[in-house]
């Protein structure tokens, strides 16, 4: 019988995914993600090597999936906006994206710097040209305005709990979903109009 590698990988994953965006990847252990694939730990190690290794590769396919569902924006003053909104779509959708986000933060321990650092400057480029072609505010930081625009896009997933708690509703609630969709998508605008 052939082994299914392909299949095996994707199911080791997705329980990686499952068991570091919980526990993070101090608190996960190979042990478990194996058991939770069903798959022995022997095999785990083989595909992925070390622990570090396997949340990166997660870190790393997560961010790529969120890039390719989010495509680029053109760096309108409406693009900003309507990119903030699919981007906060995207991650209440996919909340563990933003739990494997703040865990890597505490842990110190950063998945793929280098071209990710590539990939945020490059975006940052693009909104310093549209500063300077006066399509976005030229007050602020392209780099700070990037991160804020991500930023908003992010906390409501971030800190539910502190949503919930200032909103008096969840994301649960298609109502409360459209309604915070739509102040990302007003906030990331203002933010970035010229003034």
């Amino acid at each position: 019988m052939a082994w299914d590698t392909e299949g095996t990988r994707r199911r080791l994953k997705e329980a990686a995914t499952a068991e570091f965006a919980q526990h993070g990847p101090d608190g996960t252990t190979m042990a478990r993600i194996a058991e939770r694939a069903g798959i022995n730990k022997e095999r785990l190690y083989k595909y992925f090597g070390d622990k570090q290794a396997l949340f990166e590769a997660v870190l790393t396919d997560e961010l790529d999936q969120l890039a390719a569902s989010v495509s680029p924006i053109k760096v309108g003053l409406e693009d900003i906006g309507e990119f903030a909104g699919r981007t906060f779509d995207y991650q209440a959708a996919h909340p563990e994206l933003v739990r494997l986000l703040l865990w890597e933060g505490l842990s110190g321990r950063v998945a793929d710097e280098m071209n990710r650092t590539a990939h945020y400057k490059h975006k940052a480029e693009a909104y310093a040209t549209a500063q300077r072609d006066g399509i976005l505010d030229g007050e602020m930081d392209a780099g700070h305005l990037v991160f804020l625009i991500i930023g908003l896009a992010a906390w409501w997933i971030s800190a539910p709990q502190l949503a919930r708690m200032i909103t008096g509703a969840d994301d649960s609630d298609p109502a409360e979903h459209a309604r915070r969709r739509a102040s990302v998508v007003r906030a990331a605008e203002r933010l970035a109009r010229p003034t």
